[in-house]
């Protein structure tokens, strides 16, 4: 069924857990996710997010989003990661998503709580959720990111208290150390940051961006902290290509592309039930 992110949130703050927020890229993303989901009977956020363009069209991958998330027998919000304009966020809306992420983190403080209000202003008339970002995360998507100092993408915790109030928003993502993509080296995390960034903002769920490729005690203490949503998709990507491979180098003859794409959904569906199990330990 689809939901918007409010109340498995709350959920989650009650029962101590985070959700896992999964990338749509391709239909096998997508199908595998929602999957997993009905057998552990684990709702979760299903996300587009504009760096999947390429791989799948935002104007395609929507409306299928937002059927399976109707048709899922679990609550699923369809929910659009890293909105880089107002505009984007709007259309998301109008499509029908749940929940939008507005990232004004590159613009100035003053300008991101400003567009980050008129978007959640827009997307509550909706009954939609809305996730912001105050601090900078670092990528390393291709490589590119060599040498840098996590501190200075921190998230400022009397920035966030303003910023909360100020927006409205229903969820924060915050900085403490992790990356988008692959990590090169081990990742320097602050937990501390959390802890004040959840002091400053009181109840409001904070969000784990670059979630993929930590350690089990990494989650375990940053949900501990205060995390109810992290998302998932670079190393989930990589165990479901690797599925793949493994596939294609075992078979004789030729090799059918619907049986890969079989292969690669029922990758991705079991590398979902595993991290769904490592974010909700009870669920294990």
């Amino acid at each position: 069924m689809l939901v918007n992110m409010k109340g498995m949130l709350a959920d989650a703050a009650k029962g101590g857990y985070a959700v896992g927020g999964f990338n749509f890229a391709s239909l096998e993303s997508g199908l595998g996710a929602i999957r997993a989901s009905e057998e552990l009977g684990i709702p979760f956020i299903l996300e587009h997010a504009p760096a999947h363009e390429e791989y799948c069209p935002f104007d395609v991958a929507a409306p299928i989003m937002v059927q399976l998330a109707k048709a899922a027998k679990t609550p699923v919000a369809a929910h659009l990661d890293h909105g880089d304009s107002v505009e984007l966020c709007l259309k998301a809306l109008k499509l029908g998503f749940s929940s939008v992420m507005f990232d004004g983190s590159a613009l100035s403080y003053e300008e991101n709580i400003e567009k980050t209000a008129f978007v959640c202003k827009v997307a509550h008339e909706f009954g939609a959720t809305v996730e912001a970002e105050l601090g900078a995360m670092p990528h390393n998507l291709k490589g590119e990111l060599k040498e840098y100092t996590p501190e200075d993408f921190y998230t400022r915790p009397e920035e966030a208290a303003r910023f909360v109030a100020e927006t409205g928003v229903d969820a924060l993502a915050i900085s403490f150390g992790t990356v988008h993509g692959v990590y090169k080296t081990t990742p320097k995390l602050s937990f501390s940051v959390i802890d004040e960034v959840r002091k400053a903002t009181g109840d409001l769920p904070l969000v784990m961006h670059g979630g993929s490729g930590l350690s089990d005690d990494d989650y375990h203490e940053a949900i501990a902290k205060g995390i109810r949503k992290i998302n998932y998709y670079t190393y989930g990507a990589i165990a479901s290509g690797e599925a793949v491979r493994k596939y294609v180098t075992g078979c004789e003859g030729k090799v059918m592309f619907h049986d890969l794409a079989v292969c690669a959904t029922n990758a991705v569906c079991e590398d979902v039930k595993r991290v769904m199990k490592l974010f909700k330990p009870e669920a294990a």
